[in-house]
């Protein structure tokens, strides 16, 4: 009997099978498009899945102001941050940050659901976050997905 034949394949970085997609996140809720778009930057739906490797697809989100939140979370929920000096400690809501830039509301929500450590912020390179429908990644050839089918 050949025992070799038994060995375990391992994903790594040269044979990572790396694919663009695009996701339309108009009338989507902020959390439910992040989470979809995390496994999606993460590799997890992949049958060649490591947790130590970017085996992940590049991820392009599509109509990042057009996501909804439930509630009162507009109004209520905090970005906080900090300048790093004594009484340095800034917030803003969620509203304060979908006016300056809608692309950071989807943007901070994807990274707090990656891992915190190197391979997270390799992971997120691989975001693209974009408002309204067009994107200047068509030279990639992203394959669009539907995120309720996947949900």
């Amino acid at each position: 009997m050949d025992t070799l034949s038994y060995k375990t394949v391992s994903t790594n970085k040269a044979t990572a099978d790396k694919h663009w997609v695009v996701v339309d996140a108009s009338g989507q809720s902020l959390g439910r498009v992040s989470s979809i778009v995390a496994k999606l930057l993460r590799g997890k739906y992949k049958p060649s899945f490591s947790p130590h490797v970017d085996c992940g697809d590049n991820v392009i989100v599509v109509n990042a102001e057009k996501v909804n939140l439930t509630g009162k979370k507009w109004d209520s929920k905090e970005y906080i941050r900090h300048t790093g000096y004594p009484g340095g400690q800034r917030s803003l809501t969620a509203q304060e940050v979908f006016d300056k830039s809608p692309e950071r509301l989807v943007e901070k929500s994807v990274k707090g659901m990656l891992p915190k450590n190197k391979l997270g912020a390799d992971l997120f390179r691989n975001l693209r976050v974009f408002t309204g429908t067009e994107h200047n990644m068509n030279a990639q050839q992203p394959k669009e997905i539907n995120i309720n089918e996947l949900v």
